[in-house]
């Protein structure tokens, strides 16, 4: 027995009612019917995007080849379209496969090539961060801690992976994603998706912008490599830009690094642009294209302004090093850990303008307070946060941060020694300031710096002349201390 098409009019409008005696197959409308493969086959359809035609034909085939069927298996996903990356892939297909509602372990054809697209439409942010969520959430229900610590870890490992001088790796990451995590489920073992992808909107609202261009590129370039796809190491796309390199004055030690990377990536995702654009972007050729889709996700131009470990600690070494810079920075303030062994508390002051000394509180609308350390969130967000004064008597003297001036989340006492964070005091352990401007920024305040030595130097050798000097305040001095004559030709 096989299907049987009933045609019939209602209504002035022909449809078609697919009756299936295995049941596998459901009514549908205008000629389209469901199969067990997840398939919605509409026959005046056709797909208007090649490279996913393509790329759907060439699995099809492999699966067929391999395992015997008409389909798109998870194991031929795995091995050609993300073999770097096979957690990914397999996340990534039980996605594809629970939106498609298929009742086979493999996704047909029209439903692998639907689903796709459907996926690529996506457009807005937060739903294409919420899709994150969803594939590694525990039926696409709810999210455990370890299904956020596998998305972030993945994230960071493609975001390092792609970088050009090789791949890369920082010995805190884990503690960087447990904070994340930490902040997040805040104790609890169980949340909705809603919740989580709220909660990341929130504090890293583009973390997983790399993650999905790298799987948009994929799917719209694999086709290109023929049968093979993304098999083969030479053809795996290599999307993301040079990320994340710093600027350092000096190697990274293993126990107090001046940042570590796994502290830029997480900030990459959780700033404003200001903070994150690259410098300089290719203008022609593949590299101009591949920046064009990256955009500015992760940040390739930070230099270190000032480390109280290499530049000494105290109110006039941070100034001397930070004021003048004209570009956006980030000053990173860690305490000394209560516990041995344990996390030194970590906060970051987010300032889009240029440092100065006042003694009232400035910063625009991109200024920020972050906590790295022991948990990750932003504090405050707002213009008026940043407050520094070292000179002015009669206001609280050194480093402040904070919408409240009674009660700043940060406060560092004008000593630099003594450190109070949402209250709690800490001892100070170490203090850097990094620049997000462009080059030119740095270059114009090494200028300045220079032309102020230069002046100084000036200032140090006075030339008067004798007429001059005969009306100089300093002459009358010396006479009434008993020197009368200035000329060496006098005294012999």
């Amino acid at each position: 027995m096989g299907n049987q098409v009933i045609r019939g009019t209602m209504g002035g409008h022909k449809k078609a009612i697919t009756v299936s005696s295995t049941g596998n197959d459901v009514t549908t409308k205008k000629g389209m019917s469901r199969s067990a493969s997840g398939a919605d086959i509409e026959h005046t359809s056709h797909t208007q995007f090649e490279p996913i035609d393509k790329l759907a034909k060439i699995l099809t085939e492999r699966s067929q080849q391999e395992e015997s069927v008409n389909g798109v298996t998870e194991n031929v996903f795995k091995r050609y379209m993300f073999p770097q990356y096979p957690k990914l892939a397999e996340k990534l297909f039980l996605f594809l496969h629970r939106q498609s509602k298929a009742t086979t372990s493999h996704l047909g054809t029209s439903a692998f090539r639907q689903q796709i697209e459907r996926f690529l439409s996506i457009m807005h942010d937060q739903t294409i961060l919420e899709n994150y969520v969803k594939m590694y959430a525990r039926e696409g229900i709810d999210v455990v801690p370890e299904g956020l610590d596998d998305l972030l870890m993945v994230t960071y490992q493609l975001a390092l992976d792609s970088s050009s001088g090789g791949p890369q790796r920082c010995p805190h990451i884990h503690r960087t994603i447990e904070s994340v995590t930490k902040s997040c489920f805040h104790g609890k073992e169980v949340l909705s998706v809603s919740y989580v992808s709220n909660w990341l909107w929130q504090n890293c609202p583009r973390l997983f912008n790399g993650l999905h261009r790298y799987i948009v590129h994929a799917f719209t370039t694999a086709y290109r490599n023929g049968a093979a796809l993304l098999s083969e190491v030479q053809s795996r796309p290599q999307l993301a830009p040079a990320t994340p390199v710093l600027e350092q004055s000096a190697p990274l030690d293993g126990s107090k690094p001046l940042l570590p990377l796994s502290h830029v990536w997480l900030l990459s995702g959780s700033l404003p642009l200001c903070y994150t654009q690259a410098e300089i972007s290719p203008t022609e050729g593949t590299q101009a294209l591949i920046a064009k889709m990256a955009g500015p996700t992760y940040p390739s131009h930070w230099t270190l302004l000032y480390n109280s470990g290499q530049h000494g600690s105290g109110a006039n070494r941070f100034i001397h090093h930070v004021l003048g810079y004209k570009g956006p920075t980030l000053l990173f303030l860690r305490g000394v850990s209560p516990e041995e062994g344990g996390d030194r508390p970590t906060y970051c002051i987010c300032s889009a303008v240029e440092w100065r000394e006042s003694h009232l509180y400035w910063g625009d609308e991109d200024s920020m307070v972050i906590e790295l350390s022991p948990t990750f969130r932003i504090v405050e967000r707002g213009p008026k946060l940043v407050y520094l004064n070292t000179m002015i008597r009669g206001y609280p003297q050194g480093v402040r941060a904070g919408s409240d001036p009674r009660n700043p989340c940060v406060d560092l006492d004008k000593s630099f020694q003594c450190l109070k964070l949402n209250g709690v005091p800490y001892r100070l352990d170490s203090l850097e300031a990094w620049g997000c401007g462009d080059r030119k920024s740095r270059e114009l305040q090494l200028e300045i710096k220079k032309w102020q030595v230069k002046e100084a130097e000036k200032q140090r050798v006075v030339k008067l002349s004798t007429t001059d000097w005969l009306d100089h305040p300093d002459r009358y001095l010396l006479e009434l201390g008993g020197r009368t004559s200035y000329n060496n030709a006098d005294n012999r």
